[in-house]
């Protein structure tokens, strides 16, 4: 009887191990698809929103949930909305990301509010969490690093205005990479060992 207890416990750890790994590679792929497809990933997300919205009128209509979480959650969608008009560059200052975070929150507070004072089943709880306040954050989360690879244009913010030339003031400024991509590769680099190719 404890031996088996024990093998379970060995057997949960060896689960969890599998589920982060695919997690990791499952993040790994769709940071390189939003960086391979820009655009396409930029009108996902803009369809992701309008999709929220659909859910949150949805909620109004046939649902006797609070007006004030379905309040705050339609002004985070017009919130995502201007975000995206800069996409795939994002501002951590601008009005638009600091409004989306605040409401974020705000969100989760009045969900944790309604579903504990109101029994539903936790499907039904879990459902509301993944497709109103976690999907469209995450789609962004995974394109934080889309913006690195992006070609510099006339159109790309320059950071000086005295440059005139874009291209050398895009290479100068941004030396070091951060992103969700750059933390997977180094991940791998760092983990997974290295094959080394036989040179002829």
């Amino acid at each position: 009887m404890l031996f088996l207890y024990l093998l379970s416990w060995v057997a949960l750890v060896i689960q969890m191990c599998v589920v982060t790994l695919s997690i990791a590679a499952g993040l790994y792929y769709l940071a390189e698809l939003v960086e391979e497809y820009t655009s396409i990933a930029g009108k996902t997300i803009k369809y992701l929103v309008y999709g929220t919205i659909v859910v949150y009128a949805g909620l109004l209509i046939f649902e006797d949930v609070g007006f004030l979480m379905v309040a705050g959650g339609l002004l985070s969608c017009l919130a995502y909305l201007f975000i995206l008009q800069n996409f795939p560059y994002f501002f951590l200052t601008s009005p638009s990301f600091i409004s989306a975070v605040v409401l974020l929150l705000f969100n989760h507070y009045m969900a944790f509010i309604y579903f504990s004072n109101n029994w539903y089943p936790f499907s039904e709880i879990l459902a509301y969490f993944t497709v109103c306040l976690w999907l469209v954050p995450f789609a962004f989360f995974v394109s934080l690093s889309a913006n690195e690879y992006v070609l510099p244009t006339s159109n790309t913010p320059v950071l000086e205005q005295d440059d005139s030339d874009v291209v050398s003031n895009y290479f100068r400024k941004n030396k070091k990479k951060l992103g969700l991509l750059l933390f997977l590769k180094t991940a791998q680099e760092s983990v997974l060992p290295q094959r080394m190719r036989k040179q002829f």
